[in-house]
């Protein structure tokens, strides 16, 4: 065996296996611990949900109530016989439309782009292409005071589309899809245009189905985005009616439904506000990896 495909050999097997027993028990363990660190603040979470605020605020990080109830669920989905309830689902309701419609732009404009930059040449491609590049290096903080007076100039302030036109284009998801492209060999396109197809017939019909790791990325990508954006909501809405789940949660912190510590309801509506988001990234999870590494190696 040569010294080549000895060491190919050792490159693939799994970091802790390269190390002497005692010394993979002590990254094993290494690893669970900060597994279980991390997912600590979620149990709590979890836990302090079904708790009373009495019990929250004695015993912040006990995971078992102490006088297990449903009371925060029940205000949260309007069925608390207290008549003391939080419009969650309508700020669930803005999420969802607004994070759907979002997503959907996002991934047929980052698509169309990412092949243009990727596949056509017009004058003022490299240039169009470092544009976007800069766009990326600027943080998003810096254009919250422009967006908003460009909203208001145009009379779009407090509406859905202020919430959403400013959202459905994205340069760092070009970027992916562009790189992505790229990667796919041009013999597949020169065989389509042999066959007959224009450029959008190629793109739709040949490239884009072999995109779907890419697609899956971005996917993700944005409608994580857009369902935990709160800045470009904040100042592109002001009307109770507009309120999303992250600007209506930072309303009940601030103190805007009731006074007291309210932990249980709070906790228990960001858990619910989570849940969405973790469903599709394990669900999707490997696509994602292998839509982001083949996003940033060409190949």
């Amino acid at each position: 065996m040569s010294a080549s495909s000895t060491a190919a050999r050792a490159q693939s097997r799994p970091v802790l296996k390269r190390f002497s027993p005692p010394l993979r028990i002590l990254g094993y363990a290494l690893v669970i611990g900060l597994g279980l660190l991390y997912v600590l603040p979620f149990a709590i979470q979890l836990a302090t949900g079904f708790k009373t605020d009495p019990d929250a605020a004695a015993h912040p990080l006990g995971m078992i109530p102490v006088t297990p109830t449903t009371a925060a669920y029940q205000r949260l989905f309007g069925i608390s016989q207290a008549g003391d309830g939080v419009p969650f689902l309508r700020w669930l309701g803005n999420t969802v439309f607004v994070a759907t419609v979002v997503t959907a732009g996002r991934v047929l404009f980052a698509s169309m782009a990412g092949y243009a930059l990727a596949r056509l040449r017009f004058p003022g491609r490299t240039l169009l292409f470092g544009f976007l590049l800069s766009v990326i290096a600027v943080p998003p903080v810096v254009l919250l005071i422009p967006r908003f007076l460009v909203l208001n100039t145009f009379g779009l302030f407090d509406t859905y589309a202020a919430m959403i036109l400013p959202l459905l284009v994205d340069a760092a998801q070009i970027f992916i899809m562009k790189q992505f492209f790229e990667s796919i060999p041009r013999e597949v396109e020169e065989a389509a245009r042999v066959d007959g197809a224009g450029v959008f017939r190629t793109y739709w019909s040949v490239v884009l189905p072999m995109a779907r790791p890419a697609l899956i990325t971005v996917t993700i990508l944005a409608f994580q985005g857009s369902w935990n954006e709160f800045t470009h909501y904040l100042v592109a809405t002001q009307s109770s009616q507009y309120e999303t789940l992250t600007t209506g949660l930072a309303r009940m912190v601030s103190g805007g439904l009731g006074g007291g510590t309210q932990y249980p309801l709070k906790l228990a509506a960001a858990l619910l506000s989570t849940l969405p988001v973790a469903v599709l990234f394990f669900s999707f999870q490997r696509h994602f990896v292998r839509g982001a590494n083949a996003g940033s190696v060409k190949e």
